[in-house]
């Protein structure tokens, strides 16, 4: 499992929510045989989440297209998009049900597609019961959220270059 001392060191963290400040911290990587354009794409497009990303139920979006909100587990969270620079990185936080979080995204061109990391910092009293009940949830949670992106993205259809 990787500590905070293994934050890749392009992730941009706001202030408050660095891997040495939460109470929870993982990271999952992946190569995504597919554009980076392709797994940006499925990332941003909220609306469609509750398809494929692991526990999401259901998407509103928020009064300015930087935030909207999701149900994960059935419980509400407000999101605010933090860093967007296409293609290549995401950030947002979220807060509720006892949790704040940040989660960033990086997408690497590689030759043989993109290289994806995502990593998650959590704080709050639910983050720190589930890190002595469950240590290793969020891990779980962004390989299999991860695992989805790769399999959506290297099924996607691909432009026409001809």
């Amino acid at each position: 499992m990787f500590g905070a001392s293994n934050s890749h060191p392009d992730i941009h963290w706001p202030s408050g929510f660095a891997p040495d400040q939460a109470h929870g911290f993982c990271q999952t990587q992946a190569v995504v045989h597919a554009p980076p354009q392709t797994a940006f794409a499925l990332l941003t497009d909220v609306p469609r989440w509750p398809g494929w990303v692991p526990s999401v139920t259901e998407v509103r979006a928020g009064p300015i297209a930087r935030t909207f909100k999701v149900w994960f587990h059935g419980h509400p969270f407000e999101i605010y998009l933090g860093e967007h620079v296409p293609h290549s990185r995401l950030g947002w936080s979220g807060i509720g049900a006892g949790v704040q979080l940040y989660q960033a995204w990086l997408l690497t061109p590689i030759a043989t597609g993109t290289h994806v990391v995502t990593e998650n910092v959590v704080r709050g009293p639910v983050a720190l019961s589930l890190r002595s009940r469950s240590p290793l949830w969020a891990q779980r949670l962004n390989s299999l959220w991860l695992a989805q992106l790769k399999r959506l993205s290297e099924n996607a259809p691909r432009p026409d270059t001809g």
